[in-house]
């Protein structure tokens, strides 16, 4: 059985051309590795992290119930630039730090990644799976776009490859929140803005659980007695976050366009290049990623089979060990994926 560890472990990039044509400068990359890597270097899984989180928070992916539990595979868990622990505005070089960080997208996330396995493996490595819940999933799946032929299979659930209109809307919502607050100063703030990293928090509550999650009082599952304490909850936890890294990752999320990236303004090209066995797994509920624009997703991927996954939890259902039964299907999927190689 694999042993679960808490590591973080950087690797130094140096300076990295970005996809806009800046330069990142003194970057690294943090990251963890657990279970060893066979002979072939093909039992390798990368698990990419999703937005406002670290890769800790993806170690339940690993758990008792998960056929990557079994200690088989080389699992590779990465942070995105950005989100405070690989670099991003609040740790960045001189003259790079804060509002002055370049623009990060999921296509420069995965070429940094394909760095670090590079690194880690040498040139001949094969991914047996790359798998994420969020950002995590669009990570994934830019994988398979930029590199199709380094992959057997992905598993991206509760997310889609293009931020599409009303996702963007929605994220244009909880940013405006937080840019309100008058200690922000265009990100250049001397105090960190905390009633609009509150406000932040308390806006992306309603949009990351569903209705049905609200109205059959699910939250008390979560151990608290009301909706104000869950709200107070997500205050509480986006005040630990730094606002620029909040809005950098976010800007990675809203400009995800894998038409501009990969397909020549094409998205059918572009989702098309995905060589990989495919399960996408929209959540039944999720107000952003939704199940339809996931589906028109699927029909351009070759090898694409759509799996909804079926929860009140809205978004989160997809959270790393938050809903048991969303966890059961997630993990059904994997070993779907991991069985028929």
């Amino acid at each position: 059985m694999l042993e679960i560890r808490k590591e973080k472990k950087f690797h130094a990039l140096g300076e990295v051309s970005l996809e806009g044509g800046e330069r990142l400068r003194n970057a690294r990359i943090c990251y963890q590795v657990l279970g060893t890597p066979n002979r072939a270097r093909d039992n390798l899984v990368l698990i990419p992290s999703y937005y406002g989180g670290t890769h800790w928070g993806s170690l339940p992916l690993l758990g008792a119930d998960s056929p990557l539990a079994t200690g088989e595979h080389c699992i590779v868990l990465t942070d995105l630039l950005g989100a405070g622990w690989s670099t991003s505005p609040s740790n960045a070089a001189p003259g790079q730090q804060g509002a002055d960080f370049p623009r990060v997208t999921l296509l420069d996330n995965v070429r940094v990644q394909k760095a670090l396995l590079d690194r880690l493996f040498g040139d001949d490595w094969q991914l047996a799976l790359v798998t994420g819940w969020s950002m995590g999933g669009m990570q994934t799946l830019y994988w398979a776009m930029a590199y199709p032929e380094r992959m057997r299979a992905i598993l991206p659930f509760c997310c889609t490859a293009r931020c599409w209109p009303h996702n963007q809307v929605f994220l244009e919502g909880v940013k405006a929140a937080l840019c309100a607050d008058a200690d922000w100063q265009g990100g250049r703030y001397t105090t960190p803005p905390e009633r609009g990293l509150r406000a932040f928090g308390r806006a992306y509550a309603g949009w990351a659980y569903s209705q049905a999650f609200f109205r059959r009082e699910l939250w008390r599952g979560l151990g608290f007695a009301s909706v104000e304490a869950l709200l107070d909850y997500w205050e509480r936890d986006h005040l630990e976050q730094d606002a620029n890294d909040l809005l950098c990752v976010l800007d990675t999320w809203q400009c995800a366009d894998p038409a501009h990236s990969f397909g020549g303004g094409s998205l059918a090209e572009a989702l098309g290049r995905i060589q990989a066995r495919t399960i996408v797994m929209p959540g039944s509920t999720d107000l952003y990623f939704t199940v339809d624009d996931a589906r028109h997703e699927a029909s351009l991927m070759p090898n694409a089979e759509l799996r909804v996954l079926e929860s009140d939890w809205g978004h989160c259902a997809g959270g790393p060990g938050r809903d048991p039964q969303a966890m059961a299907q997630i993990f059904a999927a994997m070993r779907a994926l991991l069985g028929r190689q």
